[in-house]
């Protein structure tokens, strides 16, 4: 069975930690209708991607 040799120091530890961290999501201003929208994706307020309207929302 394998068992490590030498305690693992905070120091590694917390280097081999350092990618783990959850990154804040990002967020731009709807160019249409001023709404936050995530990039890339269709603005579920307004409907619209890329300045053309792909699904129509009642308002």
């Amino acid at each position: 069975m394998a068992v490590p040799k030498r305690k693992t120091t905070p120091s590694r530890r917390g280097m081999r930690r350092s990618h783990d961290a959850l990154t804040v999501a990002a967020f731009h201003e709807c160019p249409d209708c001023g709404e936050l929208k995530r990039p890339h994706n269709l603005c579920t307020h307004c409907g619209k991607y890329n300045g053309r309207e792909i699904v129509s929302v009642g308002l």
